[in-house]
């Protein structure tokens, strides 16, 4: 960004010290006429001045109907613009936004609304085979008894009041398009009283988990966590206000969130959303109708668009960056992207939640090579090491380890759950990731597996990955998930769950034969299975998990699972 202010920090890594809202306003400033938020399939179009001014009105809306500063205010609903303009309006009185899963049902939605004690819900009326109104009110029931402000719930108790997003308006609940309306009775004299009384450094954000490996926590995030990592991932996409970002990742998790959201925010780049939720031709449709210059998505995101029969259709030529992220990238599915969607800037992106959540991301001026088979480097203002799992001692590179992380983007803690907390951050600061990795003598770091998710046969460490990344090689796959099974003899057993090309037939043994000889014995999958999908989180996640779980049942392994509680 060009210009340099108070709020920009000096020196190499340049932080920046605002609010969200703050940061929202001086975009406005700086970029006022430049999009800011697009939905092509809406006709709809926000420049940053109209954006800020329309998340000025709606945060006094929801000062109008009585949202405090530090109040927990969530929100249930697919990329609708709402999401956007909630996320920014509630951030400009300092009220913290609860980002809920959309493929969440009844009992993950009341232990997220109470563990976070959400005084306010923004939902839509459902998405996918979920009503989301029905499964609110069959947890509490009384909000359709009690008018809009004044909901009692025994079950949710400290639930005040539910905005509704879209046409009708159900029993006990106010239209979000009201807020504008009754935001005109707040003296902009209080607005401004309530905005400068926010920090840089107060929570403003629960992030719950997806939960692919326990039960959702809420991650606290600050306005400056979130937007330092969006700029800094920014930086490393050489965004400017020039750029146009296709987002087909879902708002609700970090890689919309933050990754998307403040990455183009930061530097006054355009945010095109194709849909509410991801459809691959409404993505190339937008990319092609808008010039866009960016798309992000994971692995699954890409397969599908690159895979579409209509994909040759589009011009997706003003493509040149974006980022692939969310799991760990197939080098095979990082290739084509290269070079069938011109995406020959792409990055890569290794993080979590609890570290806002970029840790490592490639650069554009990085070769091919290290953009295929790397996460990239550590971005400004973050540290990164490998240590042993078993004593921690920090590891050279070229060795295999737990990989930790400290700096300005690590997490306040999980809400309400010290112990919890203390299990990951160390006294240091050291955020423990989970994930097995390693770095090389320039400072690339490779993903090789998760710590939970390393297979061990008959004492050998197996990381599927490893076996992940040359199965992909094999003509016939489309996607492959490889997982560790239990077995009498050798502890657990390697299982490959394969999704073949469309029109492609294959067989256990031919996968067998492709591995024997290439890849050490124990390597070889001992169990194939071949599967139309996979299991995954509303962010695009493959929950291994789940395979796992379903293979036990399938093959009565339940009495010999090492694993099971």
């Amino acid at each position: 960004m060009a210009e340099h202010g108070e709020n920009y920090a000096p020196g190499a890594e340049r932080r920046l010290n605002f609010t969200m809202g703050g940061l929202l306003a001086d975009i406005a400033r700086r970029f006022p006429a430049n999009d800011a938020l697009v939905y092509p399939a809406r006709n709809l179009r926000y420049t940053y001045q109209e954006l800020n001014a329309l998340c000025d009105r709606v945060a006094k809306g929801l000062m109008a109907i009585g949202v405090q500063r530090d109040d927990k205010v969530a929100i249930w609903a697919t990329n609708v613009p709402e999401w956007v303009i909630l996320d920014f309006a509630s951030s400009k009185i300092g009220a913290a936004l609860v980002t809920i899963n959309t493929l969440y049902k009844s009992a993950e939605l009341e232990s997220i609304l109470k563990q976070s004690d959400t005084s306010t819900l923004c939902l839509i009326k459902g998405f996918s085979d979920i009503d989301y109104v029905e499964t609110l009110c069959r947890i509490a029931p009384e909000i359709r008894k009690y008018p809009f402000g004044e909901t009692r719930s025994a079950v949710l108790p400290f639930l005040r009041r539910v905005l509704f997003i879209g046409e009708g308006t159900p029993e006990g609940m106010l239209n979000f398009g009201e807020l504008e309306k009754l935001g005109e009775s707040v003296p902009d004299a209080e607005y401004r009283a309530r905005t400068a009384s926010l920090d840089q450094h107060d929570v403003i954000t629960l992030q719950y988990t997806s939960g692919t490996t326990g039960l959702p926590k809420g991650v606290m995030l600050t306005h400056h966590n979130i937007i330092n990592n969006g700029y800094f991932i920014g930086e490393c996409m050489n965004f400017t206000e020039k750029d146009r970002l296709c987002v087909p990742v879902p708002f609700f998790h970090c890689f919309g969130s933050v990754l998307a959201i403040l990455a183009a925010v930061t530097h006054g780049a355009a945010l095109v959303i194709p849909w509410e939720y991801f459809r691959p031709e409404p993505v190339l449709q937008a990319i092609e109708r808008e010039k866009c210059t960016a798309v992000h998505g994971v692995p699954t995101m890409f397969i599908a668009e690159m895979e579409h029969p209509r994909f040759s259709r589009y011009d997706v030529s003003s493509l040149r960056t974006g980022i692939m992220a969310g799991t760990v990238c197939p080098i095979d599915v990082m290739r084509r992207a290269v070079n069938l969607m011109n995406l020959r800037e792409i990055t890569s992106v290794y993080g979590l939640t609890e570290a806002s959540p970029g840790i490592t991301q490639t650069r554009v001026s990085d070769s091919i090579e290290l953009r295929v088979s790397t996460v990239g480097r550590v971005l400004p203002g973050a540290e990164a090491k490998v240590i042993d799992v078993e004593t921690g001692r920090t590891l050279p590179p070229g060795q295999q380890g737990e990989i930790v992380a400290r700096g300005y983007m690590v997490m306040k803690g999980y809400y309400k759950m010290p112990e919890e907390t203390a299990k990951v951050v160390e006294p240091d600061g050291w955020l423990h990731t989970g994930d097995l990795g390693e770095v090389d003598e320039n400072g690339y770091f490779r993903i090789t597996g998760r710590v939970k998710q390393m297979i061990i046969r008959g004492g050998e460490n197996v990381y599927p990955l490893e076996i992940e990344n040359y199965l992909y090689t094999h003509p016939k796959i489309a996607d492959v998930q490889v997982f560790g099974v239990p077995d009498r003899k050798y502890g657990e057993q390697v299982m490959a769950a394969i999704r073949l090309k469309e029109g492609m037939c294959c067989t256990e043994q031919e996968i067998k034969a492709f591995c024997r000889g290439r890849i050490a014995n124990y390597k070889v999958p001992y169990y194939v299975k071949f599967v139309e999908n996979f299991p995954m989180t509303a962010s695009g996640k493959i929950q291994k998990f789940k395979l796992r779980e379903m293979a036990i049942r399938e093959m009565n392994l339940e009495d010999i699972d090492p694993f099971k509680s």
